[in-house]
């Protein structure tokens, strides 16, 4: 057995963990306990008992565990519960930026729910007489009026950090938890900063006593790997950055889904669900990697990066509601909320002469959702598990298989006051729950422009059996199951890799900022545990609003995490030419370029050295990454590449009113330079020139370009 890899994913109901060998990715333990919200150690009990399950159970020597990594939903259910700590906030300026700093920080509180928010306790200190013993007579003022932790936040401090930096060295000297507004992002945009770092360290002392417990329990074993945690963007940090930026945990238990999903599966466009057994988390993954946007807490944008996550209150669990012999709703209650078992896994014995009956899931609850109470007196639920199982849509070996005998006997009385037939009813249920998630579905596929041809429902969690097949019957969209779908998250967490993103607001950026900001996501990745030698930055530049976003993704050792095998160039053309939609004997591998496959079917010949048509980029594990039904393929050499550029752009360049410029792509170093939306080649030419360093002038290039007109 190979060095082993630990991951454990904190869910609302279950806390769940798998043990994978390093080696071969098999799975070789499995763990769950009830999630331990009110343990006197919080949901750090549960971590703990299913991390003892993992290493005892298969009897794992400690020593051969090379990686842990868990996701948590302490930090979203804290928010959303108000489970929030007083805030003392430090504003830096001078002069002018004094000004800005007292107009725009002087905050009293950070909503983060409708019915909660953090307390704000404001200081202000002018940078020219800025020193430690100053600072910490504020801190301790702060403090003594009830604050926990301490923000410092300068004005402009992404380009100058000095003050915020001479602020930490006191909090630290003193032991008081803080966090900086630079550390938590690198945009401008000053209230937004500082009103994100607000809510992080609202968050600090619980997060940290969590994370102290876990990382204790794992040192008494004999675990000498780095505890990482997953963030919401389907990265993992270290512990140690996890204390200072807990905030970044967010929603990283949809993460961690995706991440596992996308191990097993191979989408390029797809609408991932997570369902678990009262709500389902859904996001949407695009060129083969999930969506990612700026997270709203307390209706107010933050610059916290996490995936694109909707969440509906219908799930595995959902009960039924009953007015005037009509189904009027399924969920947002769960059988797990009313304290019910599920028809669907009793026996069938148990389900005798059972009595339709009327309850109220919780105080407050409408007393419309249905039960039945069989003879002995057990009151089971009706649940969309229940109506799958009845159906038959959920076969053995599905997660929520149970027993379809059982589950047809607790909706006769249903069916009996809807006056329709057993299968009927639990068709109507499973329809109820379907119209609450078809709209999203729709509206995430205009939203990201999806083709609705290429997109795939990916389901994951316990739950995703019992309703995605259906989902997919209705609209006609094709569906996968992944592969262990109820501990998919743990798996996503086992799996994970290092990732950083950086952002910064850069009007027209040359060469020397793409790699500055390149070099800080790098240097962010190290310190969050990733070796040095096998980080990768990817970088995004979007000219309308100047934002430069580098990601860069490592491994905590060189040890090449591909559960996934490298797909051969027949499977890659395979794959082409189900994408375009066109016969295999149409489709020309046009070049292959680190690990890039580029295919097109090859309409025309445009000139003698550019050639047109339908093209797909397919990496070496089957995702497509760039996909256009009409474009221009030049090949080249990285010699040639900046007078290739200008005689692709200046043939591309179409002219109306006035001149419209082509989206340019770059296919160079096993990357995809995203040249698109530039308004210059000027502009073109200093970002292309960020990404040759290291390649050699013999080294082959691929330039496709897609005119644009209006």
């Amino acid at each position: 057995m190979g060095s082993i890899r630990i991951g454990i994913d904190v869910g609302g109901t279950f806390t769940k963990g798998v043990a994978i060998d390093g080696e071969n990715f098999r799975i070789i333990g499995k763990a769950a306990v009830l999630t331990t919200h009110y343990a006197p150690e919080g949901v750090a009990r549960g971590i703990i008992e299913v991390f003892n399950k993992l290493i005892n159970e298969p009897s794992i020597d400690p020593e051969t565990v090379s990686f842990v990594a868990h996701s948590t939903t302490q930090a979203t259910n804290a928010l959303l519960e108000g489970d929030v700590e007083p805030v003392g906030l430090i504003a830096i300026g001078s002069g002018i930026s004094g000004l800005i700093a007292k107009r725009q920080l002087r905050i009293n509180e950070v909503p983060v729910s409708q019915t909660s928010a953090i307390k704000v306790k404001y200081s202000y200190i002018d940078y020219s007489s800025l020193n430690e013993e100053i600072i910490e007579h504020h801190i301790k003022t702060l403090l003594d009026a009830g604050a926990k932790s301490i923000v410092v936040s300068q004005a402009f401090g992404v380009d100058d950090p000095s003050g915020e930096l001479m602020v930490m060295k006191v909090a630290e000297r003193l032991g008081i938890p803080f966090t900086a507004s630079h550390e938590i992002s690198k945009l401008y945009g000053l209230t937004v900063r500082t009103r994100t770092a607000i809510i992080n360290a609202s968050l600090l002392s619980k997060m940290i006593e969590t994370a102290n417990m876990t990382e204790s329990s794992m040192k008494k074993v004999g675990i000498k790997s780095s505890l990482m945690v997953m963030k919401g963007d389907g990265g993992v940090m270290n512990i140690e950055e996890m204390r200072k930026r807990p905030i970044f945990t967010a929603l990283s238990g949809p993460a961690a889904s995706v991440a596992g999903a996308l191990l097993y599966l191979r989408v390029t466009d797809g609408i991932f669900f997570e369902v678990g057994g009262t709500s389902t988390n859904i996001g949407v993954i695009r060129n083969g990697k999930p969506q990612i946007k700026y997270v709203e807490i307390g209706g107010h944008r933050t610059y916290l990066n996490s995936l694109d996550v909707r969440v509906l209150g219908v799930a595995g669990g959902s009960m039924v509601r009953v007015r005037d012999r009509k189904i009027i709703d399924v969920g947002p209650r769960s059988a797990h909320i009313a304290g019910l078992p599920y028809s669907a896994f009793a026996k069938t014995e148990e389900i005798k002469d059972p009595k339709l009956i009327y309850t109220q899931p919780k105080k407050g609850d409408p007393n419309d959702y249905v039960a039945v109470k069989s003879s002995n007196g057990q009151v089971y639920a009706i649940t969309t598990t229940c109506a799958a199982n009845a159906l038959g849509i959920v076969k053995p070996g599905d997660y929520p298989y149970g027993n379809p005998e059982a589950a047809k006997e607790a909706i006769k009385p249903l069916a009996a006051e809807l006056g329709v037939k057993v299968e009927d009813a639990a068709k109507m249920i499973l329809e109820k729950a379907a119209m609450k998630v078809i709209p999203m579905i729709e509206s995430l596929i205009k939203e990201y422009k999806l083709d609705k041809e290429d997109v795939v429902l990916v389901g994951g969690g316990g739950g995703a059996a019992a309703l995605v097949p259906f989902i997919s019957k209705i609209t006609g969209i094709e569906y996968k199951i992944s592969d262990n779908a109820e501990v998919i998250s743990s798996i996503g967490d086992a799996l994970a890799m290092v990732q950083e993103i950086v952002e910064r607001i850069i009007p027209f950026p040359k060469r020397e900022d793409v790699l500055m900001v390149k070099n800080e996501a790098m240097m962010a990745a190290i310190k969050s545990g990733a070796h040095p030698n096998s980080i990768r930055v990817y970088t995004e530049i979007d000219p309308q609003s100047f934002r430069v976003r580098a990601i860069a993704t490592g491994t905590v050792d060189m040890v090449a995490q591909d559960l996934m095998k490298n797909i051969s160039d027949e499977e890659a053309k395979n794959i082409a030419a189900s994408s375009m939609h066109v016969p295999l004997e149409k489709i020309k591998l046009i070049n292959k370029i680190g690990g890039l496959f580029v295919f097109s079917d090859v309409s025309s010949q445009e000139q003698p050295w550019l050639m047109s048509g339908k093209i797909r980029v397919i990496d070496q594990k089957g995702f497509v990454k760039l996909r256009k039904e009409k474009g221009l393929i030049m090949r080249g050499k990285i010699k040639n590449v900046k007078e290739d550029l200008r005689k692709l752009w200046d043939y591309a360049t179409t002219f109306s009113d006035a001149l419209i410029f082509p989206d340019i792509f770059v296919i160079i170093n096993g990357n995809i330079v995203d040249l698109s939306g530039m308004i210059s080649i000027e502009h073109a030419e200093s970002l292309l020139e960020a990404e040759l360093e290291g390649a050699k002038p013999e080294d082959e290039v691929i330039l496709i370009a897609i005119k644009k007109r209006f």
